[in-house]
């Protein structure tokens, strides 16, 4: 039964206690949990879209940016696409009870390396209320309880959301405890939620540069770092017209707000004038505004100058930055400078180049002839994601179950002692 609860306090509280009954869920009935979810996102859907067209509203009217609001937009459409990412999470492999290594040490003590699941999951996120779902759908199907802090510009929308989903646990049998949502509590939920050391497990920020770096910076329970997408395409010498233009215009337009879309495009110098004016003129037709340095423009009169922020800036919109570089040696240079680590991609016709790059560029996700929007935990088939983390520890890129795990050492003896 629901308990009632006044702090943020109190709520992370029960999620606590609730995520030791979670945890003991077999791999069937947190199938059917999540089946559940799905149906009741489904039945609710009219409620949804209602509460998310009331913070589309108040964004608009608090002049709430263009990207933000295409990552808080939900309608019948998008709803029903939350529910099918929450049955195929249902299907996935449970990612508990694993066997990660198992041994017999010469004592005779029988020794096993299990996955078993962090307990809390956190997260801090704006704008975005399809992370509300996946990220308590990922977090059931690994056996771990959840609390979210989704902001302001989506309160109404994650409030809907969750109490659909709560409602689901309920009918189930299952303790709805194990979903909280303290958007109510403002940022100082936000602050209670990073420093709730002993009742949230691990935290996940999704959202901005600053947002990120604020959690990161402040908390003092463990982050899965994600990261901003200062997200580069390098054209070289033989890169084909053809893959260039449909792989930058797919990277930069398909949905623009995301951070995995393309942000800069590097151009071999000796290629510029082969690939540039028409890549331009595909990116102009599409709506995209073009910030280039002085041999852009002399190719591409209608671009705009860039400046030194336009090189490290994640736009979220239809701008990208361009620029004409020498080789393929100040390409990686100029990446190793204003990367963030996210994704970054190369089209070449040149397998030396191709496979350098793979080799030498450090980020979450290397390309080589693909579009950047391909990271994404759905397209790398882990259903939904965590997030896509740019840190090198635990996780690195799109996470899926697994992220939602750790590990403990299980010992069987047999009466033995330490000599």
């Amino acid at each position: 039964m629901s308990t009632t609860v006044a702090t943020a306090r109190d709520k992370m509280a029960a999620a606590k206690d609730a995520s030791r009954r979670i945890a003991l869920l077999n791999d069937a009935e947190k199938s059917s949990l999540l089946e559940a979810i799905a149906v009741a996102l489904e039945s609710a859907a009219s409620v949804i879209v209602q509460a998310n067209a009331d913070d589309l509203e108040r964004g608009r009217l608090s002049g709430l940016s263009e990207a933000l609001q295409d990552r808080l937009r939900l309608d019948e459409t998008r709803v029903a696409g939350l529910a099918a990412a929450v049955r195929e999470i249902a299907q996935l492999p449970d990612p508990v009870g694993r066997v990660l290594d198992e041994r017999i040490l010469p004592s005779g003590v029988r020794l096993q390396q299990v996955s078993v699941p962090f307990g809390v999951v956190g997260a801090i996120y704006e704008a975005r209320p399809n992370v509300t779902v996946d990220i308590a759908a990922l977090a059931l199907r690994s056996g771990n309880a959840v609390v979210l802090r989704g902001g302001s510009a989506a309160e109404r929308t994650n409030a809907a959301l969750v109490d659909a989903m709560r409602h689901a646990l309920s009918q189930a049998g299952t303790d709805p405890e194990a979903i909280q949502t303290i958007d109510e509590f403002g940022r100082e939920g936000a602050r209670e939620l990073m420093n709730a050391r002993g009742l949230i497990d691990v935290l996940v920020p999704r959202g901005s540069a600053q947002l990120i770096e604020t959690v990161v910076t402040q908390s003092t329970v463990p982050v899965i770092e994600t990261g901003a997408g200062v997200v580069h395409i390098v054209l070289d010498e033989t890169a084909p017209l053809e893959w260039s233009r449909e792989i930058v215009v797919n990277a930069k337009v398909q949905r623009p707000s995301v951070c995995n879309a393309v942000e800069t495009v590097l151009v071999v110098r000796s290629a510029a004038e082969r690939l540039l004016p028409d890549v331009a003129a595909a990116l102009t037709e599409s709506g995209v505004t073009i910030h280039g340095d002085e041999s852009v423009r002399s190719l591409v009169p209608g671009a705009q100058p860039a400046t030194e922020d336009d090189w490290g800036h994640e736009y979220l919109s239809l701008d990208i930055a361009v620029r004409v570089v020498d080789d393929l040696d100040a390409a990686l240079a100029h990446i190793r400078h204003y990367s963030t680590k996210h994704t970054e991609s190369i089209i070449t016709r040149d397998a030396v180049n191709a496979e350098r790059f793979l080799a030498e560029v450090d980020a979450a996700v290397v390309m080589a002839n693909a579009s950047t929007r391909f990271t994404d935990g759905g397209e790398f088939g882990f259903g939904a994601e965590v997030g896509i983390s740019t840190q090198k520890l635990h996780a690195r890129g799109p996470m899926g179950l697994s992220a939602l795990t750790s590990t403990k050492w299980l010992a069987r003896g047999d009466g033995q002692t330490r000599a």
